[in-house]
């Protein structure tokens, strides 16, 4: 994972070491808790990662945080990535989760325990004391080093891990051993090396098949890394490009060194290494691994495309718009890792049990120790159980249950175009029986046409024209687009204007520079914000024609007193090819549907009846729509508490997104939509939305199944293993396979495909 270069420097990624369970992670965070001017801290223990935030001007600094980790007897440096596109190396052969260090463990105690395969074909066979001893002594204190070491240190913290227990556990089981060695010449059959060997043997192969697992459950964030070309070709400023240009002369610069507005050279097969606009050729462009688009895109000069998109067969020059962090792939691998790396709200159960759990199980061992001894008069025995109870209870499924689960649903997720970057999400997907939509750019596809202008005065409308277009030069609404090509097409030039000002949920206003209208201010707005104008009926009945046709109607107002209306200027826009099979999606899962618009009520109900919605809200002040999200969540008399989503796509529906239970961004609109939503869609495909639903409560269910199961695995394990059903043996089995499972069934979520 990579520390995303932002405004803030006092955010930091930390590699954490020596975590091994959900203990581990409660006491970093504890730690890091107790910093003063610490604002925010994650740990997740499946990427064995924190993620710092300072507060602004604190004099604590970065060192400071890694002297408490390392206090509290872990490991804690400063993350070794150094950008967006660079990936941890693999951990090496001889590391401490390795697989070199499991076969040599499994080597050196196949013929300890090898005597018990025997047995039941009539061999009794086994190796001499000393023997046993030369092969478990170095498992025990070479290859279990590691549980020493880390026991040690969160002894010496005043805390306990799963490393103490492995080294308490195993090191009774040695002791014992070599104290019957030492006191009885026929105790030959009677020592338990063999114990003490296979459990370390059997935790160093979960901790390796974890290992596994968990870069498994990264691969989508890798996937993503890889789509970044090392170098791009970057043309020559001076180079004047046509037809006839020889492109060769360019320079290979690493990725990092390639600045906005250099021009890119793209050749046939290669990745696209900038966002930018196309500036000469046309070709087929593979944005699957972007946005989950199926099909390669069209794209031709004035096309915008996006940097680890994948060039298909012409070739291309393109001006970068967007390099580094700033470019589209960074900010999905951002989301991405943010929402890997926080915690979901059902962790905080984990986090308290995880607590009080290793100084419980110590008790417990303790106990069992001391009553098998009264009850069955027998030390080794009694010890051989306390020792089971030790290995058994090790809580690492338990941490691992939730991040697993989180990392493969959100990866796979990404994969297809949905990015989950609130955990929170996961937990209220499963719940949702209402979807809110906004309409303009959401279910339509957001490039409306002008349809009429209808002067209330008698000046030409070429005049009204290039005023209402003046009004919106440089502004980004689909609205505002439709106008600015409606003057284009019709040669007129915008009257260009002064103190132009975006009024939130009601239009823009400026002051025209000449013309007509000249230093006078109007406002190009809604009529739903007129509702209050002495002549809001008069221009209510005019739209009206309009409405029925499913057209949205603006007001050009001239806002110097007296207030008076100049134009009506009517829009349309076309739906969504899969606007209505998105709404049927819905239904299927049992999910009422609603439509949010600020057009007149009737021409509302007329696009949501041609879709199937089955409700319409209509003529609505983007600044109320959260206020409906309010009021459709909690319906009044008693009613049950509803859970709704919000998809939106402007920045008129960042409030509404904010309110909702969960809301849903289509990246085809603005940064502030996607900020204020839990979930966004790379693709402006409503269908999208169903999927998301279905992707979140299946990793819900990830979530909830791995937790039953490791609650279920301890709260069995350790009665069996008190009551001598386990021995330490097949106690350090099953505490590795109890990982591997949880691992195993959160990885099962990388078989997900879209219904849709």
């Amino acid at each position: 994972m990579s520390t995303p270069t932002t405004a803030n420097s006092d955010f930091y990624t930390l590699d954490i070491g020596g975590m091994t369970c959900a203990s581990c992670v409660g006491r970093v965070e504890k730690a890091l808790g107790k910093i003063p001017g610490l604002e925010a801290a994650t740990v997740n223990l499946a990427t064995e990662q924190a993620r710092i935030r300072l507060k602004s001007g604190s004099l604590t600094t970065i060192a400071n945080v890694i002297a408490a980790v390392e206090k509290t007897g872990y490991e804690a440096k400063l993350s070794d990535s150094k950008g967006p596109h660079c990936e941890k190396p693999p951990k090496s052969f001889w590391a401490a989760d390795g697989l070199a260090r499991v076969i040599l463990s499994f080597t050196l105690s196949a013929p300890l325990f090898l005597p018990m395969f025997l047995m039941p074909f009539g061999i009794h066979w086994s190796l001499s004391p000393l023997w046993q001893l030369a092969l478990a002594t170095p498992v025990q204190f070479i290859l279990g080093w590691r549980f020493y070491k880390a026991g040690f240190k969160s002894l010496m913290a005043g805390v306990g891990n799963m490393d103490l227990l492995v080294a308490l556990g195993t090191s009774s089981a040695y002791g014992l051993s070599v104290y019957l060695m030492l006191t009885s010449v026929h105790a030959q059959h009677e020592l338990y090396f063999e114990g003490a060997a296979v459990i370390i043997c059997m935790v160093l192969l979960g901790k390796w098949l974890e290992a596994r697992a968990k870069r498994q459950t990264s691969e989508a964030i890798r996937a993503l890394q890889k789509l970044w070309p090392e170098h791009a070709k970057v043309l020559d400023p001076a180079l004047v490009i046509d037809r006839n240009t020889a492109l060769d002369q360019y320079r290979d610069l690493p990725l990092d060194q390639v600045l906005a507005k250099d021009r890119v050279l793209v050749l046939p097969g290669e990745r696209i290494p900038v966002d930018g606009i196309i500036l000469m050729g046309n070709s087929h462009v593979d944005e699957s691994l972007l946005t989950g688009e199926s099909e390669p895109l069209k794209k031709q000069v004035g096309s915008t495309v996006i940097g680890g998109a994948l060039n298909g067969e012409g070739v291309l020059i393109i001006e970068a718009q967007a390099v580094g962090v700033e470019s589209v792939l960074s900010k999905i691998i951002n989301l991405v890792e943010e929402a890997q790396t926080q915690k979901a709200p059902i962790q905080k159960l984990v986090d308290q049990v995880s607590a009080i759990f290793v100084p419980t199980v110590i008790v417990i061992a303790i106990i069992t120790g001391i009553a098998n001894w009264l009850y069955l008069d027998s030390a080794s025995i009694a010890i051989l159980r306390a020792v089971s109870v030790l290995v058994i209870a090790c809580p690492c499924a338990l941490g691992l249950a939730t991040p697993a689960a989180i990392m493969a649903g959100t990866g796979v997720a990404a994969r297809f175009g949905i990015l989950i970057k609130d955990p929170q999400v996961l937990e209220q997907a499963h719940r949702l029986n209402i979807v809110a939509f906004d309409k303009t750019g959401t279910l339509t596809i957001g490039h409306p046409r002008l349809l009429a202008l209808m002067p209330f005065v008698s000046s030409p409308e070429s005049e009204i024209l290039a005023t209402a277009a003046g009004l919106q030069l440089g502004s980004e609404h689909p609205l505002a687009k439709a106008l600015l090509d409606a003057a284009k097409e019709q040669n007129i030039s915008p009257i260009a204007n002064s103190e132009s000002k975006a009024l939130p949920g009601i239009g823009i206003a400026g002051i025209p520079n000449f013309g007509p209208w000249a230093d006078k201010r109007l406002c190009l707005q809604s009529i739903a914000s007129l509702d209050a104008h002495p002549e809001y009926q008069s221009i209510l009945a005019k739209a009206q024609a309009c409405f029925d046709l499913g057209q949205t109607v603006s007001v050009l107002m001239n806002t110097e007193a007296p207030t008076s209306p100049i134009a009506l200027l009517a829009f349309g826009d076309e739906l969504k090819p899969n606007a209505k099979a998105a709404i049927t999606a819905l239904h299927q899962l049992g999910i009422r549907t609603v439509m949010l618009s600020g057009d007149n009520q009737a021409s509302a109900a007329r696009v949501a009846q041609s879709i199937g919605m089955d409700e319409v809200y209509g003529q609505i002040m983007p600044g109320n729509k959260a206020e409906i999200i309010r009021q459709l969540q909690m319906p009044g008399d008693h009613a049950k508490r509803h859970w709704v989503a919000m998809v939106g796509d402007g920045v008129n529906d960042a409030p509404a997104l904010a309110s909702a239970d969960v809301g849903m961004a289509m990246s085809t609109g603005t940064d502030v939509a996607m900020q204020a939503a839990g979930i966004t869609l790379m693709r402006g495909d409503p269908s999208l939305v169903a999927d998301a639903i279905d992707i979140s409560k299946r990793t819900w269910n990830k979530i909830r199944q791995n937790l039953f199961w490791a609650f279920i695995f301890n709260a069995t394990g350790i009665p069996l293993a008190a009551l001598g059903y386990l021995s330490p043996m097949l106690a350090g089995s099953a505490m590795a396979l109890s990982s591997f499972c949880v691992l195993s069934n959160a990885l099962l979520l990388k078989r997900w495909r879209p219904a849709h």
